[in-house]
């Protein structure tokens, strides 16, 4: 369930649950550097001035496929604009990084188009998730919320969890979820195998008493906790499983309460909604963490250390498109298009 993943920055509530919902993230673009002809040498020429006007880039002859709010969302076209100064062709409104956008993607209709960072749809059908190197998305990096409690009694779960985090890269996240959506293994198999490929160290932590893992009832969460629940039982902890909880404003009490000790979360999402939207959340995932733990401390939870992975928006091409245009940034999209 994705309802969950909804930011709200100031005193506005923007529903697009991939975090397409700030009015921050990026600059707008520079203006044109002004034109002085008098400093400008005879023999240069127009096309070696840097004040020539540049062609049309290669975003102009593409469509870029979203969901129909994406013209006017922040971390959508409206973003691409003002941070990556794209313009493109045209604007095909589909749905949110769901099965429309794939086949639009895979057919032709459009050329790029907005999926979630970890959707398994883009290890599935070869599609190449174009790297945010202007930094235009919230930092929503996933991340373990710990009662404060459980850390005391025992350290070293601080020290497991963060391990596990270490190696929590996109791609690894992606294939997390492909081994439970489209291979349809369990996620106590798709953890145990993940576990087993890292080859951890083979030690035991000395974890003392019950420890509850929670999750929402999303599926990449799920996989999460079962792997913070292997790693805890291998290291001495007696865990109880508490899964398939609901939605944020239930698994946030819950942690609150006591009822669970451990939760995967998302950066961003987690302090726009701890802080009740009041708009900390940046692009720095290491700040946004921090600024998310000082939110956690008063309710007696913290933040651990942030993964490399994400779960947020992103925008995608093909395989093809990518090694025809040279492209595995967004930036890219900028170069100018290919002569007629």
């Amino acid at each position: 369930m994705r309802s969950f993943r909804t930011v709200a920055l100031g005193a506005t509530l923007l529903a697009l649950i991939v975090g397409a919902c700030s009015s921050g993230g990026g600059s707008p673009s520079p203006a044109a550097p002004s034109v002085a002809p008098e400093t400008t040498a005879p023999s240069e020429s127009a096309a070696e001035s840097p004040s020539a006007p540049a062609g049309p880039s290669l975003a102009s002859t593409f469509a870029l496929g979203g969901p129909p709010e994406c013209p006017e969302r922040p971390f959508c076209q409206l973003g691409l604009e003002q941070t990556y100064g794209l313009e493109f062709k045209e604007f095909v409104p589909l749905d949110v990084g769901g099965p429309l956008t794939v086949q639009a993607l895979t057919g032709g209709q459009i050329q790029v188009g907005l999926l979630l960072t970890s959707d398994p749809a883009i290890e599935t059908n070869g599609f190449v998730l174009l790297e945010d190197d202007k930094h235009l998305q919230l930092a929503d990096n996933l991340v373990p919320v710990v009662r404060q409690e459980v850390l005391d009694a025992n350290p070293a779960v601080a020290d497991l969890l963060n391990d596990i985090m270490s190696r929590l890269t996109q791609e690894e996240l992606t294939n997390l979820n492909k081994a439970v959506t489209v291979d349809q293994k369990s996620s106590a198999d798709a953890a145990r195998e993940w576990i087993t490929a890292q080859n951890f160290d083979a030690i035991n932590a000395g974890l003392e008493g019950d420890i509850t893992v929670g999750s929402t009832n999303f599926y990449e969460q799920e996989v999460l906790a079962e792997i913070f629940a292997q790693r805890l039982e291998s290291n001495g902890a007696t865990v109880d499983r508490k899964f398939q909880l609901g939605n944020r404003e239930i698994v946030m009490p819950a942690l609150e309460s006591g009822e669970i000790d451990i939760l995967a979360e998302y950066a961003a999402t987690a302090l726009e909604f701890v802080n009740g939207g009041a708009g900390q959340a940046t692009t720095d995932p290491e700040a946004t963490t921090e600024a998310l733990r000082t939110a956690l401390e008063p309710k007696g939870l913290t933040a651990l250390d942030f993964a490399e992975a994400t779960d947020q928006n992103g925008f995608a091409v093909t395989q093809a498109t990518a090694d025809q245009y040279s492209l595995s940034k967004i930036s890219d999209l900028a170069q100018p298009a290919p002569a007629q």
